[in-house]
This record gives structure tokens, C-alpha cells and sequence, in this order.
């Protein structure tokens, strides 16, 4: 019972300090910052990968493996891996020990990403590096829907408009919008006149890949006017490719 022998020996300095205290809850009530989810150190990071077309197994063979592989070998501090495959979607969780330094251990998965990228099936894109944390769980989700736009038209309008003016929101972290379609092009080819010319689908699939190809080539004196020029070539079958040099 020291502490009531001192307050007896000195009751103004607990007098005091109770004023203080009275005085300071409502200041240090107001400035106390509130999360509904407050920040907490959980050592995971999940990667995601993208590749349209690839089957399950595909995914887990071809990206998930080689990720696997990688990830032990590069990255510090790694508890265990855990992955999920699906249709065109990988996702890996790396789990790291309780002593890893998250930002270096991010910042090591996201440049060991990068260089996968090499190994990966060809027109494979980087993947999408996310912490695991949980003021990271949505709170707030944004539906688009109508009945005389398509699809396709909405995604654009999530994408380049609704997301973009959402983002300057503070505190908010909006992701790329996810469902409806994608905007395609569709080719139908004519197999018998290709055998004609001795093309193959992979002549095409070149030369769709290779149009409006545009260079920059400098600039030209006319008259007062001192434009800049630019090389455009729309490419189409071999032999048939088309270049001109706008002014």
C-alpha cells in the first residue's frame, strides 16, 4: 500500500495530477485516431496472375510451379506458400515468419515477379502484388448496370471513368473493376483462301499484331509551318503491308 502512503505524504501533487488528467481525456479523445480496422502487422502477400485462355492445370504447371521455385530461392524469411489455380487466374500467398520485414519482403516479391516474367508462356503481363492486411477488406462495392449499353461499354465506363474519379477519394484504395466483358476483336478466317496463298493463322495473327505500327521520323520545313512527322504502316498479309508519312 505504498502508493497510498505517498498520496497521504504528498496530497497536492495527486491533486494535480488528477486536474491534469481531467483536463487532458478530452483533448487526447478527440486527436486519438479511429479505424474500423486497425492497422495490423499480418505477414502475407498474395500475387495474382492473369492469363486468359490457360486452363487450371495449365496455370498451376506453367506459372504457379515456376513461381513456387522462385520465390524460395529469392525471397527471405518464407514460412510456407500456399497457391490456387483456376480458370486464367493464379493466385500464390507467400507467408512469411512473424520477424519478416514486410516492406522488404514485398519489395523483394514484387522484383522477383518481374523477372519471372521471362520464364512465363509468351504475352504472359506482371502480376498484381497485394498485402494482406485487414483495413484491406472492402467496405464499399460500386455496380454498373443498363439496359441499352453493352457490356463491353460498361467495362470501359468503370475503368476510364468511375474508378478514376473514385481514386481521388482520401484513404481509398480502388481496385480495377471486375466482371462483364472485355472489348474484342474476332477474326473468322477463310481457310481455303489462305491455303490458296499460302498463308497459315499465324501469318495473320503477325500481321494483326504488327498494325498501326507508327514511328516518329522528325520534322519538316513548310513554309512558316516546322511539323512533326511520323511513320504509320497499317500491316496487313505479307506483301500487302501499307506505310505512309502524314505531314
Amino acid at each position: 500500500m505504498w502508493i497510498v502512503a505517498l498520496a497521504l505524504r504528498r496530497p497536492y501533487t495527486f491533486v494535480v495530477m488528477a486536474l491534469l488528467i481531467l483536463i487532458l481525456t478530452p483533448v487526447v479523445a478527440l486527436r486519438t485516431p479511429t479505424d474500423i480496422f486497425p492497422e495490423i502487422n499480418i505477414p502475407v502477400v498474395s500475387i495474382v496472375w492473369n492469363y486468359q485462355g490457360l486452363s487450371p492445370k495449365e496455370m498451376s504447371d506453367r506459372i504457379v510451379s515456376t513461381t513456387e521455385r522462385g520465390l524460395t530461392t529469392l525471397v527471405n524469411d518464407i514460412d510456407h506458400i500456399d497457391s490456387q489455380s483456376l480458370s486464367g487466374v493464379a493466385v500464390v500467398k507467400v507467408y512469411f515468419r512473424p520477424t519478416a520485414n514486410i516492406p522488404t519482403a514485398l519489395a523483394q516479391v514484387t522484383a522477383v515477379s518481374q523477372t519471372f516474367l521471362r520464364f512465363l508462356p509468351p504475352g504472359s503481363t506482371p502480376p498484381l502484388v497485394i498485402q494482406y492486411t485487414a483495413s484491406s477488406v472492402p467496405i464499399l462495392q460500386v455496380g454498373l448496370s443498363s439496359k441499352t449499353l453493352p457490356e463491353q461499354q460498361l467495362n470501359d465506363l468503370a475503368l476510364n471513368f468511375v474508378r478514376t474519379q473514385l481514386i481521388t477519394v482520401e484513404g481509398a484504395a480502388v481496385p480495377y473493376p471486375y466482371g462483364g466483358k472485355s472489348r474484342l476483336v474476332s477474326v473468322d478466317l477463310d481457310t481455303a483462301a489462305m491455303q490458296a496463298k499460302h498463308l497459315t493463322p499465324v501469318d495473320v495473327v503477325n500481321a494483326i499484331t504488327a498494325q498501326n505500327l507508327i514511328l516518329p521520323s522528325g520534322t519538316a520545313k513548310i513554309g512558316e509551318r516546322d511539323p512533326h512527322l511520323a511513320v504509320a504502316c497499317v500491316a496487313g498479309l505479307p506483301g500487302r503491308g501499307n506505310c505512309h508519312r502524314p505531314s
